[in-house]
């Protein structure tokens, strides 16, 4: 059984390997014309140096199980045992004999598989180590490409409040110059417009550093180009309830079932002290060989010698050594199951957050395309309008302008949380499907 979850396991690890390399077929970023989000998070998964690395544990952990389930070495020895000091013949002393033996040590029966097992155990645990930092390098890379989509439509939505305010700024220039208009009106349209392109400025900069930030987790080039997508559906399903969230995520999150593996590992490290109450075994067997003529009146050649040997290690210490590491393991064990419980109401209350995180995102998003969005720009068009017939005074135009931008951004800002929160949502899970 211990050889089919260990064969289990591996095949699911070379599967998804193969997945991930098959979606991204010896691609970098700047190979993609336009790069998805889902190709950027295969990529992280293809060549993620620490995810690499973790994989390389688990790997190494794999191979501990059967070496410590095995006996330890046999010792053969060799030896030279009574010869005479006057003469050093062999065949002088009857006793006088080269000796050839070897000795094997055997555990209490059960100890080498406990072992097997802890070691078993933990490997399980470095699997789910793997699995939690696929999860992990997900999240984070989602959470970027996010990052990024928001600060592409924050450029854009600079650049047209630029050629919005570049409008205002002909209309109060024409006013100024048939004397119906004010030079502060052409002063303030300008100083706006010098504000726009400090914000583009510090918006390109940030931009260049997630762009960065993205490349290092994909392990590309730092400042190799990335172009994303600008229309998207931003349309989502609805999650499931959240209790039906947290029973997902307690059967499915690696982290969890890594918990539990621990707790398997620690049982058996406390089964394990339990069994150093009984002794461990060495059996020897030696042959010596021996020449020369047994003496009178016996005579004839000396036969060679056999033995044989049973040692017995006696837990003389008990009561210092083995009841204390029982205590220990025992302690031990209490911690594995706390840190679980532990673990378990994190990653509830994460989820929780995140959900509200989520709700709240799409409800301003919601509110701010059906509602807020059409509202002020029909606000500024007809501020415009007003203005160019002297109706609207230019402070308020300008200000009405200034708010459409604001919340133009906030829009962008909401879905751009909105799918960051859902992605943490699944890496909480463990899951991507989490709709009704």
């Amino acid at each position: 059984m211990r050889m089919i979850n260990t064969l289990l396991i591996t095949l699911f690890l070379l599967s998804a390997e193969q997945l991930s390399a098959k979606q991204v077929n010896m691609h970098s970023a700047s190979e993609y014309d336009v790069l998805t989000e889902q190709n950027a998070i295969a990529l992280a998964l293809a060549n993620n140096p620490n995810l690499a690395q973790i994989k390389a544990r688990y790997e190494a952990m794999k191979s501990i199980s059967s070496q410590v389930g095995t006996l330890p070495d046999p010792i053969l020895t060799l030896g030279a045992m009574n010869f005479p000091t006057d003469s050093f013949d062999r065949s002088q002393e009857g006793m006088t004999q080269l000796q050839i033996g070897v000795s094997q040590a055997f555990p209490f029966p059960g100890k080498l598989s406990l072992k097997e097992d802890i070691a078993e155990f933990e490997a399980k645990a470095a699997y789910y180590d793997v699995a939690e930092m696929r999860l992990l390098l997900t999240k984070n890379v989602s959470n970027k490409w996010w990052q990024l989509f928001y600060l592409d439509r924050a450029i854009e939505t600079v650049d047209k409040n630029q050629a919005l305010l570049k409008q205002f700024i002909e209309v109060a220039k024409t006013k100024y110059t048939t004397g119906k208009g004010l030079q502060q009106d052409v002063l303030l349209s300008q100083l706006e417009l010098s504000k726009l392109i400090n914000h583009k400025i510090q918006i390109v900069a940030l931009k260049a550093t997630q762009i960065i930030q993205l490349n290092i987790l994909m392990d590309i080039t730092p400042r190799s180009p990335i172009t994303l997508a600008n229309k998207l559906s931003f349309n989502q399903p609805h999650l499931l309830a959240e209790e039906q969230l947290y029973q997902l995520a307690i059967r499915s999150r690696p982290l969890l079932q890594k918990h539990k593996q621990l707790i398997s590992a620690a049982n058996s490290r406390l089964d394990l002290a339990e069994r150093d109450y009984y002794p461990d075994f060495n059996i020897g067997v030696t042959y010596g060989d021996r020449i020369g003529q047994n003496s009178q009146p016996m005579g004839g050649d000396r036969a060679d010698l056999f033995s044989i040997k049973l040692g017995i290690k006696i837990p003389l210490f008990a009561s210092t050594k083995q009841s204390y590491r029982v205590k220990q393991r025992i302690s031990e064990q209490f911690k594995s199951k706390y840190a679980y419980l532990d673990e378990s109401n994190q990653v509830k209350a994460d989820i929780a957050r995140y959900i509200t995180d989520y709700r709240r995102s799409e409800q301003q998003r919601s509110l701010f395309e059906t509602g807020i969005l059409p509202q002020a720009r029909q606000t500024v068009q007809s501020m415009l309008v007003g203005y160019q017939v002297s109706e609207v005074d230019f402070l308020n135009l300008v200000g009405s302008q200034v708010t459409l931008f604001n919340y133009e951004l906030q829009f962008w800002q909401s879905v751009s949380q909105s799918n960051q929160a859902l992605a943490s949502i699944q890496a909480s899970i463990g899951k991507e499907y989490i709709y009704e």
